[in-house]
C-alpha cells in the first residue's frame, strides 16, 4: 500500500475517533477543561502523556524480542502507539485489542499468530502484576491517609494475590483448558478460514497453534531480563501517568502528594469491562473518586485533573496512534 494512502488511512482512523470523542464530550467542555489549569501545567501534562506512550515501547520491544529478529526501537514505539489506539477503541481495552495487535506482530516478525499472541499475553500479565505490586509497595510505604485509603491498599493487595493465583491456575490447568478451547474454537476457525482459503483449517491446525502458544509462554522462563524490562516499563508508565495527574492538580491550585497517585493509577483498569470505547465515563468516575480519596483533594479539583489528563491522552491515542496503526503491515489476510 502506498505511503500516501496509509497516511490518509491514519488520518481517517484517528480523525474519526477524535471526532467521536469530541461529539460525546462536547468541544466547549474540552476547551473549558484546558482553561481550568495553568498553561505551564497543561504543557507539562502533554509532555508526560506523550512520554508515557513512548515508554510503552520498552515493554513491546522486550516482549517481542524472542520472535524472529524482534523489533527495532522505532518499530516498538510504533506498535506501542498503535496498541494505545486499539486499546482506546476496543470495547474491552487490552483484552480485545491484544489479539488485534498480535495479528500485526505476527506479520512483522514473520511468525505464527499464536506465537505473537503468546508473547503479548505474557507481557500484559507481567505489566499488570508489576503495576499492582508497585501500588501496594508504595501504598505501604507512603501515608495515604485515612482508613478508607488503607482499605484501598488492602484491596489492591488482594488484586495482586488474585493476579498471581490466576496465572498459577491457568498454567497448572493448561492441558484441560487447551482441550476445551480447541473444541470451542475449531468450528470458528474453520468458518473464518473458509472466507480466504480453499481448504479451511481443521482441528489439527488449532491444536498446533496452542502448542506454539504454550511453547512461547514457557520460553520466557529462560529470559528473566526481558520480563524485568516489561515490568520496569509498566511501572515507568504508571509513574508518568501519576505525574501527569499531579501536574494537573497543581495546575488547578490544588497541592497533593505524588505517591498516593501512583497507588491509584492501576485501579480504574477494571473499567475496561464496560463495553464503551476508551471506557469513557466509567474510567473517569473511578479515577476521580480514587484521586479524591487518597489525596484529600476536593472532588471538583480531582475531577478536573482527571478530565484534563484524559482530554490529552485520548486524542493523542486516537490521532497519533491511528497514524501508527495505519502504517502497520498485515491489514490484508494471508492466504
Amino acid at each position: 500500500m502506498r505511503p500516501a494512502i496509509r497516511f490518509l488511512g491514519g488520518v481517517v482512523l484517528g480523525g474519526g475517533a477524535l471526532a467521536g470523542y469530541l461529539l460525546y464530550v462536547g468541544p466547549g467542555d474540552v476547551a473549558a477543561r484546558a482553561s481550568a489549569v495553568a498553561p505551564w501545567a497543561l504543557a507539562l501534562v502533554v509532555v508526560l502523556v506523550v512520554t508515557e506512550g513512548i515508554v510503552d515501547g520498552v515493554g513491546v520491544w522486550a516482549s517481542v524480542r524472542p520472535l524472529g529478529d524482534g523489533l527495532s526501537w522505532p518499530q516498538s514505539v510504533q506498535f506501542a502507539l498503535a496498541g494505545d489506539y486499539f486499546d482506546t477503541l476496543s470495547p474491552a481495552g487490552p483484552v480485545s485489542s491484544e489479539p488485534i495487535v498480535a495479528r500485526f506482530l505476527g506479520v512483522e516478525t514473520d511468525t505464527a499468530y499464536s506465537e505473537a499472541l503468546a508473547v503479548r499475553s505474557v507481557a500484559k500479565y507481567v505489566k499488570a502484576a508489576a503495576q499492582l505490586a508497585l501500588s501496594v509497595a508504595v501504598g505501604l510505604l507512603a501515608t495515604v491517609g485515612g482508613s478508607a485509603a488503607g482499605d484501598l491498599v488492602t484491596t489492591l493487595g488482594g488484586a495482586v494475590l488474585g493476579v498471581f493465583l490466576l496465572g498459577a491456575v491457568v498454567v497448572t490447568a493448561r492441558r484441560p483448558l487447551t482441550r476445551l478451547l480447541v473444541f470451542v474454537l475449531t468450528p470458528v476457525v474453520a468458518v473464518v478460514s473458509s472466507l480466504y482459503r480453499e481448504d479451511p483449517h481443521d482441528r489439527s491446525v488449532v491444536e498446533r497453534a496452542f502448542e506454539r502458544f504454550w511453547d512461547r509462554v514457557f520460553q520466557f522462563r529462560g529470559a528473566p531480563k526481558l520480563l524485568a524490562l516489561v515490568a520496569l516499563g509498566g511501572m515507568a508508565e504508571q509513574i508518568l501517568l501519576a505525574a501527569a495527574l499531579w501536574t494537573a492538580l497543581a495546575g488547578t491550585g490544588t497541592s497533593a502528594v505524588l505517591f498516593p497517585l501512583v497507588v491509584v493509577v492501576p485501579l480504574p483498569q477494571v473499567a475496561s469491562v464496560v463495553p464503551i470505547p476508551g471506557s469513557i465515563g466509567a474510567y473517569d468516575v473511578l479515577l476521580s473518586g480514587a484521586v479524591a480519596l487518597v489525596t484529600g483533594a476536593p472532588v471538583a479539583a480531582a475531577t478536573a485533573a482527571v478530565l484534563v489528563v484524559r482530554t490529552v491522552s485520548i486524542p493523542f491515542a486516537v490521532t497519533v496512534g491511528g497514524l501508527a496503526a495505519a502504517f502497520l503491515r498485515g491489514w490484508r489476510p494471508r492466504v
